[in-house]
């Protein structure tokens, strides 16, 4: 089996001197690339990192983000990829849970000053911030790569963790999900082929790599087969565009607001002909959407897909030859290698057509929660399924439709929002008391959040300032959109919030 180090070094003895990443006027070749990877695998060496040490990168999509996590993982590391729209605390809170020793960063994006925001924190097992740029480039200046970063980076074995990607629990504390190398790579060997990506893509990538779409179904598989990387940091419109028609960008995955955003702008003579090949989903798709990036847009083969972070990011696929009513109203087949069954409540298997939950088994699945075996173990029976929490059912000759969320998550913009943990950051608001999260539909984003809030007793907090606060105190695709304050919340005979009551009133 594979590891993410010998797929770069793989691709550098394959492809040589072809372009592997084009960042604005940087362009870095396979070999190249992988000369950067055992530069910094050295400069993590030369710095103490030992076997399974974490490394934290909290970046936006770039080349240095990707030099950084091979280089970490060829040192033996274990990368965890930070959001890049998090606030200090809960960046705070995963880089402490994880122990991370190191945090590769950016001065600033997207409004947000991350060394500032980290200043502000107690992080007792930090022990360096490294900023892309001048003192990036001084790190891979601090060693010199020999025989034996090598043969480290040969020693990382496929069953040894990859990365630690935090997501949220329904307690409303991120959960640390690890995946290995060997079950990543064969996820995405697998992903590559049913995509159908090739040595002639070129890869635009404007989903975050510190999400699977952008790292693991984002520049893994570019690796993998010869295809060149193209890193977006943000969606810009008109930038992505320009970069499309210059370069005859060939792939262009992305949520549907992506492309809803760009039928929506006028494009001028911008050429976008070369697209041939994209991967939507991660919210509602109109079939319609579907319809109007093969005709207007003109791109062939329109994919959508289900997956989680605990399955290596990836369950199934839809078929190129999908019609666009089949792409938008289900997730395809099942990769080929992995178990997906519906169970019902005692967990037996449904018949087609029957909803219940959907549960994972096959080399896709995680290893575990980081430090966490109660969590696992409710995760993960013992026959080895996971249990996704998702709610669906097979159709249509085998093909999977998610039809709700057992967990109250909703999906803003390709971003997972998990209610309980907003409304945990909410109740640290000194007016608020108690507070209630849901999603409600968006025309662009899919969803949005909505707040129910009951004020402590004698408050009377503004709508207005919740949501104010709410954006400066958690990550923008969180903040909710919409508060409403409130006497009571819908409750039942438990004691818990009744969010079906919620969303009918809502």
């Amino acid at each position: 089996m594979e590891t993410i180090p010998g797929v770069a070094r793989e691709a550098a003895a394959r492809f040589g001197d072809k372009a592997a990443i084009v960042d604005g006027d940087r362009t870095i070749s396979f070999a190249g690339l992988w000369d950067a990877v055992l530069r910094a695998a050295a400069g993590f060496a030369a710095a103490g990192l030992a076997k399974g040490d974490r490394v934290a990168i909290w970046s936006p999509n770039r080349l240095d983000w990707i030099v950084g996590c091979i280089g970490a993982q060829a040192a033996g590391g274990v990368v965890v990829p930070l959001n890049t729209r998090l606030k200090g605390g809960e960046a705070a809170y995963i880089l402490n849970r994880s122990r991370a020793r190191c945090v590769l960063t950016v001065d600033s994006f997207v409004g947000n000053d991350y060394r500032e925001m980290l200043a502000a924190e107690d992080l007792p097992h930090l022990e360096r911030i490294i900023t892309f740029g001048p003192e990036w480039d001084a790190f891979l200046a601090e060693a010199t790569p020999n025989a034996a970063t090598e043969a480290r980076a040969a020693e990382v074995s496929a069953d040894e963790a990859a990365d630690i990607m935090f997501t949220s629990g329904t307690t409303g504390d991120p959960k640390g999900v690890i995946s290995g190398h060997g079950q990543t790579c064969r996820t995405y060997r697998s992903w590559t082929q049913s995509v159908g990506l090739t040595d002639q893509d070129r890869y635009l990538i404007v989903n975050p790599f510190f999400h699977s779409f952008g790292y693991k179904a984002g520049w893994l598989p570019c690796l993998m087969m010869g295809a060149t990387i193209y890193p977006l940091a943000n969606l810009d419109v008109a930038k992505l565009v320009a970069l499309v028609s210059e370069h005859k960008i060939t792939m262009l995955p992305g949520p549907p607001a992506i492309f809803q955003t760009i039928l929506a702008t006028d494009i001028g003579d911008a050429d976008l002909s070369s697209l041939r090949l994209s991967i939507t989903g991660a919210a509602s798709i109109p079939p319609a959407l579907i319809e109007r990036m093969r005709s207007d847009i003109g791109i062939e083969t329109v994919l959508t897909g289900y997956g989680l972070t605990e399955t290596c990011g990836t369950v199934s696929l839809s078929d190129a030859n999908d019609p666009a009513e089949v792409v938008a109203a289900t997730c395809g087949k099942p990769i080929p290698g992995i178990e997906v069954r519906i169970a019902d409540a005692e967990g037996n298997a449904v018949p087609d057509g029957e909803e219940g939950e959907v549960q994972v088994r096959g080399f896709n699945v995680m290893i575990g929660y980081y430090e966490d075996p109660k969590g696992t173990a409710e995760a993960i029976d013992a026959d080895g399924w996971l249990h996704t929490g998702d709610v669906g059912k097979f159709v249509d000759d085998g093909r999977l439709v998610i039809t709700d969320r057992m967990k109250d998550m909703y999906i803003s913009g390709g971003f997972n929002c998990y209610p309980a943990e907003i409304e945990k950051i909410l109740q640290k608001h000194p007016q608020v008391a108690l507070a209630a999260v849901i999603g409600v539909p968006d025309e662009r984003m899919g969803e949005v959040g909505k707040a129910f809030v009951i004020p402590v007793a004698g408050a009377k907090p503004d709508p207005a300032e919740l949501a104010s606060w709410a954006k400066a105190n958690m990550a923008n695709y969180k903040a909710p959109r919409f508060v409403e304050v409130v006497e009571s919340l819908p409750l039942n005979a438990s004691g818990k919030v009744q969010k079906f009551a919620l969303k009918a009133n809502g």
